[in-house]
């Protein structure tokens, strides 16, 4: 196959899965790891596609399937996560949402006693599990195969909890500091959670700075604490007074 008929067999799939790491790459296309390097190289040096840690997108935005999030931006992730985990206590009764950030936080409260995790991700409720830590999935319809709930039942069942701190993270921050997502019922879900917690906290990735949707859950004033690697402007911070923002290194 020559170099064009490679480009383009790449951004087929960068237009089909939105995100892709060199890993899958390698073995959908047959080609050795080196081989994907060049062509991405070429492909960052033609503005088609933006490279990160272990993985390529195109430039143009698109949603990405769950499977890839996990190991998109996966350094910062494990950052926000460890941060966010280092500010549970124990007894703490905890909302985590089902999202592939948060889901970071999990391998970090291992050492928490007593606490109990209530989630919409089965993944995490499965690792958090069988290390004896007390969990409760909301149910619901599976919405991002295979791991993530969501649905009227999901929120349903978070309504009925009551919780000390929830963990949140979104599809995007707005330039006005909207804080926003892609779900109208994965709205209602973390609109619940939030009322529902007596401390709230986001976990926001400086990647999701300006992505545009459609749906606002609320802004960085209704949260205790924001944890981002993104450094914020003080006018940010003087409009959200009773926010701590954490910068992660």
């Amino acid at each position: 196959m020559y170099q064009k008929e490679r480009l383009e067999s790449i951004m087929a799939l960068l237009h089909r899965h939105g995100y892709v790491t060199v890993k899958f790459l390698t073995e959908e296309l047959h080609y050795s790891t080196a081989t994907v390097n060049r062509d991405l190289n070429m492909l960052e040096q033609m503005k088609r596609v933006k490279r990160s840690y272990g993985g390529v997108e195109p430039l143009e935005a698109q949603a990405v399937p769950l499977m890839f999030r996990y190991a998109k931006g996966k350094p910062v992730k494990k950052r926000l996560g460890r941060q966010a985990a280092a500010l549970v206590q124990e007894g703490d009764v905890i909302f985590i949402d089902g999202t592939t950030t948060t889901q970071y936080m999990g391998q970090y409260l291992l050492e928490i006693k007593d606490i109990h995790v209530i989630t919409n991700n089965m993944a995490l409720a499965v690792f958090l599990a069988e290390h004896g830590v007390a969990v409760t999935v909301l149910g619901g319809t599976v919405a991002e195969p295979p791991f993530m709930l969501d649905g009227l039942d999901a929120v349903e069942a978070a309504a009925r909890y009551r919780a000390d701190k929830c963990f949140l993270s979104v599809g995007a921050l707005g330039g006005r500091g909207d804080v926003v997502g892609t779900s109208e019922v994965y709205y209602a879900l973390h609109q619940t959670m939030l009322r529902n917690s007596d401390r709230s906290y986001l976990l926001m990735d400086s990647e999701k700075l300006g992505n545009q949707y459609t749906r606002v859950l609320c802004d960085l004033s209704r949260f205790h604490c924001v944890i981002s690697d993104h450094v914020f402007e003080e006018e940010v911070k003087r409009n959200c007074p009773d926010t701590e923002f954490i910068t992660v290194e």
